[in-house]
């Protein structure tokens, strides 16, 4: 880390010694301090410009004109207590909470010493593990949602530390802002929203954006009743000051969230690969120059003898050659190693090798999947007190639509065990920022087809947390979600999922296809260090086949390790869920004829047990793949091409699938029957290949 510049220091000094002669005391060293801020951020704007037309950087996007607004909230929390997810033209943020010019530059150069990310994301995307600041991501209005997790978080843990959260007006169109207004204000959350209002969302102006009244952002917000409404000059440092101390009273005072929203001037284009004069007035653009926050406050101290000419000169000089100073160490910084790459998808710490697994034989009164499921969460709880339960009506009397949480919340209370609101992206999006905050969530949806809310916050947040992070920072949330057909549930509640989260890194997959099972996967699901998303069929849930004896509340089973669930010789069926019992009913039928087939359930789709299929393919010859998903682009393609690419020398025939056929799924029985796999495919499925 570069040292501070000296010669900056000095004068800073300086000057502070010439405003404690004029006004004796503080806020004029706040002032200073502040001012001293804003001139770094405008430097680094100036310098990573430059840079960048250098040929040695490649991103960078400003916050000119953004700098009041930003530097007064900095200043006013805790970096270590109170909670950050500022968007990307937060720069003076950034600054005020304690991220060095140095280390800004890092980024820049995507150093490997980098503090957000180790070079693994653009600049502006802003992250450091000894401030409480998440490493951000791209996606415009995510963050509000995590935003509202950590709030929630502290709440519990009854030290309600306040959670910034910003972003410029255009963001306020996504859905996820309107889900995290309305949690925050139901809730009383202590949550400050910022919305920085520069007036254009790259080249479109809030006039098409906002239905607020004379498109407000806080006007559009007006029906949240225990929401605090600002709307403020945010290039007025005074004005900023002033409501951003009423804000943090209200929010302090346990009364609820505050928006505030800041009109600001966006003095460069939107970013380095944006050019504003293409589609901006330039009479806007000279208007704006005169709204400078910079030359709002130093004409206001130098008028107010705050602070001589002379020495805001010597301040911009100096916070310049600081600034130049920071860049010409940070460039000479290692570079990541190649071979980094592709650390930190997963936890690399060796925890999840160290769990104790399959300890005992599961043994208890026999049971039904879903009972097994609630007894796994009841003991977890009772486990791990930063365990969390919620999602749609998970809570009792109802305890969830299939009873597999029934009588959790009446046991553990409902500050543990809890229903949300009807929005799967706030059911994901709050579980992170939990996540982050150091509990254990452990949410629901409710039917597998109505995940795909959720999709942005699973695939672009959850998961990329520890690898965008540098593995700084981690969101262990795990997903329980009722997938597959076979019950009459047409189109909208008999989707499987599987082959499209097996796409996404990051993420751990279990599939169970019985009790014991169930309830030894989600219990390990709930202590990894990592997401995992936990399917359960609800055709299996009651089912009188899946079910088993009860395992003990220490029994776990390791993800990742398939079981041989039928020894044969002749075949291996490799398969999960409500095809897996289809197999083995076939494999029965086909003893009977003579036949030796092997059936192997692999009970985690993420990691996949290579080792146990491919030797069992090498003792049998031939392989098929049996499933209830599409069969194309399903996860059995994703076998098949493994087992093709390893054991291709010991085959005997193709490796075969046997899957739905590409098609939605249909209400009625007689139509449903035509596209799902069936005991008689399945059945002729496997003999074909045995006799090919």
């Amino acid at each position: 880390m570069a040292k501070k510049n000296s010669i900056n220091n000095e004068m800073v000094e300086t000057v502070n010694h010439n405003i404690n002669n004029h006004n004796g005391h503080g806020p004029g060293k706040e002032m200073l301090r502040d001012l001293r801020i804003m001139l770094l951020a405008r430097a680094i704007d100036i310098k990573a410009m430059n840079l960048l037309r250098q040929g040695k950087t490649f991103f960078h996007i400003a916050g000119s004109g953004h700098e009041a607004i930003q530097v007064v909230v900095g200043t006013s929390l805790n970096p270590k207590k109170d909670w950050f997810f500022p968007y990307y033209r937060d720069l003076t943020v950034a600054l005020s909470l304690g991220v060095t010019p140095y280390e800004f530059f890092l980024q820049c150069f995507a150093k490997a010493g980098d503090p957000s990310s180790g070079g693994r994301q653009l600049p502006g995307h802003w992250g450091h593990s000894n401030i409480n600041i998440p490493s951000q991501s791209s996606p415009t209005g995510t963050q509000y949602l995590q935003a509202v997790g950590t709030a929630l978080a502290s709440v519990k843990t009854g030290n309600p530390y306040i959670t910034y959260a910003s972003s410029g007006e255009g963001t306020t169109s996504q859905g996820e802002f309107h889900e995290a207004i309305n949690w925050a204000s139901r809730e009383k959350l202590p949550l400050l929203f910022v919305v920085e209002n520069n007036k254009f969302a790259i080249s479109v102006p809030v006039s098409i954006q906002s239905g607020g009244k004379a498109h407000s952002i806080s006007e559009m917000m007006a029906g949240y009743d225990n929401l605090l409404r600002l709307k403020i000059d945010g290039t007025n440092y005074l004005e900023c000051k002033k409501y951003v101390n009423q804000a943090l009273e209200y929010i302090r005072s346990g009364l609820g969230p505050v928006l505030l929203e800041a009109e600001v001037v966006r003095l460069q284009s939107h970013s380095s690969s944006d050019d504003q004069r293409k589609y901006r007035d330039p009479k806007d653009l000279e208007d704006d120059l005169k709204k400078c926050p910079i030359e709002f406050l130093s004409k206001y101290m130098i008028d107010n003898e705050i602070i001589s000419k002379k020495d805001y000169e010597d301040l911009k000089k100096g916070t310049t050659d600081e600034i130049n100073k920071a860049a010409d160490n940070a460039i000479l910084a290692p570079d990541p190693k190649p071979e980094t790459a592709h650390k930190y998808v997963f936890d690399e710490s060796g925890f999840k090798d160290s769990l104790d697994y399959e300890n005992s034989t599961p043994s208890g009164s026999k049971i039904v999947m879903v009972d097994a499921i609630n007894h796994a969460l009841n003991e977890e709880l009772e486990y791990n007190k930063k365990m969390f339960i919620f999602g749609e009506d998970i809570a009792d009397s109802k305890g969830g639509v299939f009873t597999a949480t029934k009588g959790l919340s009446t046991k553990y209370g409902s500050q543990r065990v809890f229903n949300s609101p009807l929005a799967e992206a706030s059911i994901v999006g709050v579980g992170v920022g939990m996540a982050l905050a150091g509990f254990k969530p452990v949410v629901e949806i409710q039917f597998a087809d109505y995940i795909w809310p959720a999709f942005m916050q699973i695939k672009d947040e959850l998961v990329t947390y520890r690898y965008r992070s540098n593995n700084n920072w981690t969101a262990p949330v795990v997903i329980r979600v009722p997938v597959g057909g076979y019950i009459h549930g047409g189109l909208y509640h008999s989707q499987n999922i599987e082959s499209i989260f097996a796409h996404v890194p990051g993420l751990y997959i279990a599939f169970p296809s019985n009790a014991a099972d169930a309830k030894g996967l989600l219990k390990t699901a709930c202590r990894l260090n990592d997401p995992v998303l936990f399917l359960e069929h609800k055709g299996l849930y009651r089912q009188s086949f899946a079910t088993t004896p009860e395992p003990d509340d220490n029994y776990l089973i390791p993800f990742g390790k398939a079981k041989v669930v039928r020894k044969g010789t002749d075949l291996t069926v490799i398969s999960y869920g409500v095809c897996l019992w289809d197999s083995l009913f076939a494999a029965k039928k086909l003893e009977d004829e003579g036949y030796s087939v092997e059936v192997i359930d692999i009970r985690t789709i993420i990691p996949l047990d290579d080792e146990t299929i491919f030797n069992s393919v090498r003792k049998t010859n031939k392989a098929i793949v049996i499933h209830e998903d599409n069969l194309t682009a399903g996860f059995g393609a994703e076998i098949a091409a493994r087992i093709s690419d390893n054991c291709f020398r010991f085959l005997d025939g193709p490796v075969k699938r046997i899957a739905a056929k590409d098609s939605h799924i249909p209400y009625s029985s007689i139509l449903e029957n035509e596209i799902l796999p069936n005991r008689k495919v399945v059945y002729k499925g496997i003999k074909d290949l045995l006799e090919y």
